[in-house]
Parts: C-alpha cells; sequence; structure tokens
C-alpha cells in the first residue's frame, strides 16, 4: 500500500510568486517541476508543492514538517533571513524562545507569506 512510498505536502498560497521567493529563496527548497498549476519542491525523498488557491492561508494547523538534526541552528539560520517564529503557550512541555521542548522533541512553528504554518522538529 502506501507505507512504502514518499509524500508530499500540497499548500495553497494566494500569490505563486511570492510563495516561490519564500520557500526557493528563504527555505532554500529546490524547485523540481512548474506546472500543473504550481511548484513542486524536492525536500530530502519527498517534497512540498505549492499552488495557487483562493482557500490559502485558512489552515489553522501544521501543514508540513521538516525533520532536522539542530533545531536550534536552523531557527538561528531563517531568523538571519528573516522568517518570524510563532509561540504557542497551551503546548505541554516549556518553551525556550522561539523552540519548544517536549521531552526529547524540539520544535519551532513560522508561517510563509500566506499564514500557512510549518514546523521544524527534531528529537522524533
Amino acid at each position: 500500500m502506501l507505507s512504502d512510498k514518499d509524500v508530499c505536502a500540497t499548500i495553497a498560497v494566494s500569490d505563486l510568486d511570492a510563495a516561490e521567493k519564500f520557500y526557493g529563496g528563504t527555505l532554500g527548497l529546490q524547485a523540481e517541476k512548474d506546472g500543473g498549476g504550481g511548484i513542486f519542491y524536492k525536500s530530502g525523498n519527498s517534497g512540498v508543492f505549492i499552488y495557487q488557491s483562493a482557500s490559502a492561508g485558512t489552515n489553522k494547523a501544521t501543514y508540513a514538517a521538516w525533520s532536522v538534526d539542530d533545531v536550534e541552528a536552523e531557527v538561528k539560520t531563517l531568523k538571519d533571513k528573516g522568517v518570524k517564529f510563532e509561540q504557542y503557550d497551551n503546548l505541554p512541555g516549556e518553551r525556550e524562545g522561539d523552540i519548544h521542548i517536549m521531552g526529547p522533541v524540539k520544535s519551532a512553528w513560522f508561517t510563509d507569506p500566506d499564514g500557512n504554518i510549518l514546523n521544524i522538529v527534531s528529537g522524533m
């Protein structure tokens, strides 16, 4: 079935050019395919497909999460590129600055230009 297949996050955006600058420029993802009404960015063995839609930014949950080795280093790199991190006070564990710590798991959330919620996480 699907358990041995890669999965792709599919994210609605209102402005494909602005999203391309964010996902390609700020996040450093490489566009693999441009077509079908959007852009596919490869990320590890999976990817992110962005497409233009009137419903962009309406989801209030995490769209995509990247597993990283060092959340602190990734947060610093992204902050240096102008990314603002979200702070949630209703999560278990504790928060140190922009990083939420839940046992061995460290996580940080940020948004794209449409307010789509994205995440970096380590320790899972």
